[in-house]
Protein backbone atom coordinates (compact mmCIF):
# COMPACT_ATOMS: atom_id res chain seq x y z
CA UNK A 1 0.00 0.00 0.00
CA UNK A 2 1.27 3.57 -0.76
CA UNK A 3 1.54 5.82 2.38
CA UNK A 4 2.22 8.98 0.35
CA UNK A 5 0.40 11.83 1.70
CA UNK A 6 -0.35 13.12 -1.89
CA UNK A 7 -0.63 12.01 -5.53
CA UNK A 8 2.69 12.18 -7.67
CA UNK A 9 3.12 11.27 -11.23
CA UNK A 10 6.58 10.26 -12.59
CA UNK A 11 8.75 12.52 -14.77
CA UNK A 12 11.33 10.18 -16.33
CA UNK A 13 14.38 12.29 -17.84
CA UNK A 14 15.46 9.33 -19.84
CA UNK A 15 14.56 5.49 -19.07
CA UNK A 16 16.47 2.09 -20.34
CA UNK A 17 14.64 -1.43 -20.47
CA UNK A 18 16.80 -3.49 -22.20
CA UNK A 19 18.17 -7.77 -21.18
CA UNK A 20 20.47 -6.29 -18.73
CA UNK A 21 20.02 -2.46 -18.13
CA UNK A 22 16.52 -1.53 -16.68
CA UNK A 23 16.23 1.72 -14.73
CA UNK A 24 14.93 5.21 -14.96
CA UNK A 25 16.51 8.75 -14.70
CA UNK A 26 14.66 11.61 -12.81
CA UNK A 27 15.42 15.82 -13.12
CA UNK A 28 13.87 16.38 -9.80
CA UNK A 29 14.50 17.73 -6.35
CA UNK A 30 15.54 14.33 -3.99
CA UNK A 31 12.40 14.96 -1.69
CA UNK A 32 10.07 15.05 -4.18
CA UNK A 33 11.52 11.75 -6.26
CA UNK A 34 11.65 9.98 -3.05
CA UNK A 35 8.20 10.87 -2.90
CA UNK A 36 7.17 9.16 -5.50
CA UNK A 37 7.59 5.73 -4.53
CA UNK A 38 5.62 3.36 -3.14
CA UNK A 39 6.42 2.17 0.33
CA UNK A 40 8.98 -1.37 0.34
CA UNK A 41 10.20 -1.02 -2.90
CA UNK A 42 13.90 -0.68 -3.28
CA UNK A 43 16.97 -2.92 -2.07
CA UNK A 44 19.61 -0.17 -1.43
CA UNK A 45 19.04 3.66 -0.76
CA UNK A 46 22.45 5.11 -1.16
CA UNK A 47 22.51 8.78 -0.29
CA UNK A 48 25.19 11.80 -0.97
CA UNK A 49 23.71 15.05 -0.45
CA UNK A 50 25.57 18.19 -0.99
CA UNK A 51 26.98 19.57 2.24
CA UNK A 52 26.34 22.46 2.75
CA UNK A 53 29.18 24.34 1.98
CA UNK A 54 28.64 26.85 -0.27
CA UNK A 55 29.95 24.48 -3.42
CA UNK A 56 29.43 25.06 -6.88
CA UNK A 57 28.45 21.82 -8.51
CA UNK A 58 28.85 23.16 -12.15
CA UNK A 59 25.44 25.08 -12.90
CA UNK A 60 27.45 28.56 -11.57
CA UNK A 61 24.67 29.01 -8.54
CA UNK A 62 26.25 28.11 -5.05
CA UNK A 63 22.67 26.80 -3.92
CA UNK A 64 24.13 24.50 -1.20
CA UNK A 65 24.07 27.05 1.52
CA UNK A 66 20.65 26.44 3.80
CA UNK A 67 20.65 27.50 7.71
CA UNK A 68 22.28 24.77 9.96
CA UNK A 69 18.89 23.90 11.41
CA UNK A 70 17.12 24.17 8.14
CA UNK A 71 19.65 21.98 6.67
CA UNK A 72 19.47 19.18 9.18
CA UNK A 73 15.34 19.11 9.01
CA UNK A 74 15.78 18.77 5.31
CA UNK A 75 18.18 16.13 5.37
CA UNK A 76 15.84 14.49 8.01
CA UNK A 77 12.80 14.43 5.68
CA UNK A 78 14.88 12.68 3.17
CA UNK A 79 15.47 9.73 6.02
CA UNK A 80 11.97 10.01 6.86
CA UNK A 81 10.97 9.07 3.31
CA UNK A 82 13.85 6.46 2.78
CA UNK A 83 12.83 4.22 5.71
CA UNK A 84 9.10 4.09 4.09
CA UNK A 85 10.58 3.46 0.57
CA UNK A 86 13.05 0.54 1.69
CA UNK A 87 11.82 -2.91 1.57
CA UNK A 88 12.11 -4.97 4.80
CA UNK A 89 16.03 -5.73 5.00
CA UNK A 90 16.47 -3.13 2.50
CA UNK A 91 19.52 -1.21 3.30
CA UNK A 92 20.27 2.75 3.92
CA UNK A 93 23.48 4.56 3.36
CA UNK A 94 24.68 7.94 3.96
CA UNK A 95 27.43 9.72 2.84
CA UNK A 96 28.51 13.17 5.17
CA UNK A 97 30.59 14.81 7.21
CA UNK A 98 31.17 13.40 10.76
CA UNK A 99 30.01 16.77 12.60
CA UNK A 100 26.63 15.74 10.59
CA UNK A 101 26.10 12.57 10.60
CA UNK A 102 25.97 13.03 14.45
CA UNK A 103 23.22 15.18 14.19
CA UNK A 104 21.02 12.73 12.17
CA UNK A 105 22.10 9.27 13.73
CA UNK A 106 18.75 9.69 16.43
CA UNK A 107 16.50 9.82 13.90
CA UNK A 108 18.14 6.89 11.95
CA UNK A 109 18.32 5.20 15.26
CA UNK A 110 14.41 4.99 16.05
CA UNK A 111 13.43 4.12 12.50
CA UNK A 112 16.47 1.71 11.07
CA UNK A 113 18.96 -0.67 12.60
CA UNK A 114 22.39 0.61 13.32
CA UNK A 115 24.99 -1.23 11.39
CA UNK A 116 27.73 0.51 11.11
CA UNK A 117 29.63 4.22 11.41
CA UNK A 118 32.03 3.56 8.14
CA UNK A 119 35.45 5.64 8.23
CA UNK A 120 36.46 7.09 4.61
CA UNK A 121 39.88 8.16 5.03
CA UNK A 122 40.26 11.62 4.06
CA UNK A 123 43.44 12.27 2.78
CA UNK A 124 45.62 15.83 1.55
CA UNK A 125 43.44 17.83 4.31
CA UNK A 126 44.92 20.23 6.38
CA UNK A 127 43.94 21.40 10.39
CA UNK A 128 41.11 24.08 10.73
CA UNK A 129 41.12 26.15 13.54
CA UNK A 130 41.27 24.87 16.81
CA UNK A 131 40.41 21.06 15.66
CA UNK A 132 41.51 17.86 15.23
CA UNK A 133 43.38 16.54 12.38
CA UNK A 134 40.16 15.79 9.74
CA UNK A 135 40.81 12.50 8.68
CA UNK A 136 37.45 10.95 7.64
CA UNK A 137 34.35 11.18 6.04
CA UNK A 138 30.65 9.21 7.79
CA UNK A 139 29.11 6.26 5.48
CA UNK A 140 26.45 5.49 7.76
CA UNK A 141 24.93 2.34 6.78
CA UNK A 142 21.89 1.11 8.22
CA UNK A 143 19.35 -1.61 7.30
CA UNK A 144 15.23 -1.98 8.01
CA UNK A 145 15.12 -4.31 10.45
CA UNK A 146 17.68 -7.02 9.87
CA UNK A 147 19.80 -7.15 6.50
CA UNK A 148 18.19 -9.20 4.01
CA UNK A 149 21.75 -9.37 2.06
CA UNK A 150 24.97 -9.01 3.57
CA UNK A 151 28.00 -10.04 2.06
CA UNK A 152 31.63 -9.17 3.65
CA UNK A 153 33.99 -8.37 1.13
CA UNK A 154 37.80 -9.51 1.03
CA UNK A 155 40.42 -7.36 0.61
CA UNK A 156 43.93 -8.53 -0.84
CA UNK A 157 46.81 -7.74 1.96
CA UNK A 158 49.05 -4.72 0.63
CA UNK A 159 52.76 -5.22 -0.17
CA UNK A 160 55.28 -2.38 -0.35
CA UNK A 161 55.56 -1.24 -3.94
CA UNK A 162 59.78 -0.79 -3.09
CA UNK A 163 60.49 -4.08 -1.40
CA UNK A 164 57.23 -6.50 -2.01
CA UNK A 165 57.03 -7.47 1.09
CA UNK A 166 53.38 -6.77 3.18
CA UNK A 167 52.83 -3.22 4.80
CA UNK A 168 51.46 -5.34 7.94
CA UNK A 169 52.87 -8.04 10.04
CA UNK A 170 50.09 -10.63 9.78
CA UNK A 171 51.98 -13.14 12.05
CA UNK A 172 50.78 -17.02 12.13
CA UNK A 173 47.53 -15.63 9.74
CA UNK A 174 49.62 -15.07 7.11
CA UNK A 175 49.07 -17.97 5.20
CA UNK A 176 45.45 -17.72 6.02
CA UNK A 177 45.23 -14.13 4.61
CA UNK A 178 46.92 -14.98 1.35
CA UNK A 179 44.72 -17.69 0.68
CA UNK A 180 41.63 -16.42 1.53
CA UNK A 181 41.98 -12.41 1.84
CA UNK A 182 41.45 -9.83 4.85
CA UNK A 183 37.63 -9.33 5.95
CA UNK A 184 36.59 -5.84 4.88
CA UNK A 185 36.61 -3.63 8.43
CA UNK A 186 34.59 -0.33 9.07
CA UNK A 187 37.58 1.78 8.56
CA UNK A 188 37.97 2.49 4.62
CA UNK A 189 41.92 3.69 4.09
CA UNK A 190 42.75 1.47 0.81
CA UNK A 191 40.58 4.28 -1.31
CA UNK A 192 40.44 7.72 -1.76
CA UNK A 193 36.94 9.41 -0.78
CA UNK A 194 37.21 11.66 -4.12
CA UNK A 195 38.18 9.99 -7.59
CA UNK A 196 40.72 11.68 -8.69
CA UNK A 197 40.87 14.61 -12.09
CA UNK A 198 42.34 12.41 -13.94
CA UNK A 199 39.24 9.69 -13.70
CA UNK A 200 36.38 12.48 -12.71
CA UNK A 201 33.50 12.69 -15.14
CA UNK A 202 32.37 15.90 -14.43
CA UNK A 203 33.94 19.25 -12.51
CA UNK A 204 32.26 18.93 -9.21
CA UNK A 205 33.54 16.54 -6.64
CA UNK A 206 32.86 12.63 -7.72
CA UNK A 207 33.07 9.28 -5.24
CA UNK A 208 35.07 6.75 -6.54
CA UNK A 209 34.06 3.46 -8.11
CA UNK A 210 35.32 1.77 -5.78
CA UNK A 211 33.45 3.65 -2.97
CA UNK A 212 30.37 2.76 -4.34
CA UNK A 213 30.68 -0.74 -5.88
CA UNK A 214 31.66 -1.88 -2.35
CA UNK A 215 28.69 -0.93 -0.84
CA UNK A 216 26.68 -2.48 -3.90
CA UNK A 217 28.66 -5.67 -2.76
CA UNK A 218 28.05 -5.49 0.47
CA UNK A 219 23.80 -5.03 0.70
CA UNK A 220 23.14 -5.59 -3.29
CA UNK A 221 20.75 -8.57 -5.19
CA UNK A 222 20.08 -9.22 -8.32
CA UNK A 223 17.06 -7.92 -9.49
CA UNK A 224 16.31 -5.02 -6.74
CA UNK A 225 15.91 -1.97 -6.97
CA UNK A 226 18.86 0.77 -6.19
CA UNK A 227 17.75 4.02 -5.57
CA UNK A 228 20.14 7.42 -5.94
CA UNK A 229 18.66 10.36 -5.15
CA UNK A 230 21.43 12.18 -5.46
CA UNK A 231 23.02 10.09 -8.64
CA UNK A 232 25.92 12.96 -10.10
CA UNK A 233 28.30 11.35 -12.58
CA UNK A 234 26.12 7.88 -11.94
CA UNK A 235 29.05 5.81 -11.08
CA UNK A 236 26.65 4.56 -8.19
CA UNK A 237 24.24 3.75 -10.75
CA UNK A 238 26.68 1.87 -12.94
CA UNK A 239 27.48 -0.09 -9.72
CA UNK A 240 24.42 -1.40 -9.14
CA UNK A 241 23.79 -2.89 -12.93
CA UNK A 242 27.66 -4.29 -13.17
CA UNK A 243 25.66 -6.41 -9.73
CA UNK A 244 22.52 -6.91 -11.79
CA UNK A 245 20.00 -4.69 -9.79
CA UNK A 246 17.90 -2.10 -11.81
CA UNK A 247 17.99 1.52 -11.01
CA UNK A 248 15.60 4.79 -10.07
CA UNK A 249 18.10 7.53 -9.96
CA UNK A 250 17.68 11.41 -9.90
CA UNK A 251 19.62 15.04 -9.85
CA UNK A 252 18.54 18.43 -10.15
CA UNK A 253 20.45 19.20 -12.66
CA UNK A 254 20.09 18.40 -16.27
CA UNK A 255 23.65 17.80 -17.20
CA UNK A 256 24.63 15.42 -14.88
CA UNK A 257 20.83 13.58 -15.78
CA UNK A 258 22.21 13.71 -19.73
CA UNK A 259 25.96 12.57 -18.47
CA UNK A 260 23.82 9.69 -16.87
CA UNK A 261 22.56 8.70 -19.65
CA UNK A 262 24.73 9.72 -22.02
CA UNK A 263 27.36 7.00 -19.85
CA UNK A 264 24.68 4.18 -19.63
CA UNK A 265 24.22 4.88 -23.44
CA UNK A 266 27.75 3.99 -24.57
CA UNK A 267 28.14 0.68 -22.61
CA UNK A 268 25.03 -0.38 -24.61
CA UNK A 269 26.14 0.38 -28.03
CA UNK A 270 29.69 -0.81 -27.04
CA UNK A 271 27.76 -4.27 -26.76
CA UNK A 272 30.02 -5.12 -24.06
CA UNK A 273 27.63 -4.96 -21.45
CA UNK A 274 28.02 -2.73 -18.51
CA UNK A 275 31.47 -2.00 -16.97
CA UNK A 276 33.10 -0.13 -15.04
Amino acid sequence: MNNQSDSVEFEIYSKFDHENVRGEIHLDDAYKFLRKFEDDVAGIIFLDPPFNLGKDYGNGKKQDRKPRGEYISWLNTLITESERVLKPGGALYIYHLPSVATQITGLLNELLQFRHWIAVSMKNTFVRGQWLYPAHYALLYYTKGAPSHFNRPKLNPIKCKHCNSYIKDYGGYKKIIERNGINLSDIWDDLSPVRHNSTKTRSANELPVKLLERIVTISGTVGELYIDPFAGSGNGILAALKAGMHFSACDNEEQYCFLISERIQEELEEGVGISL
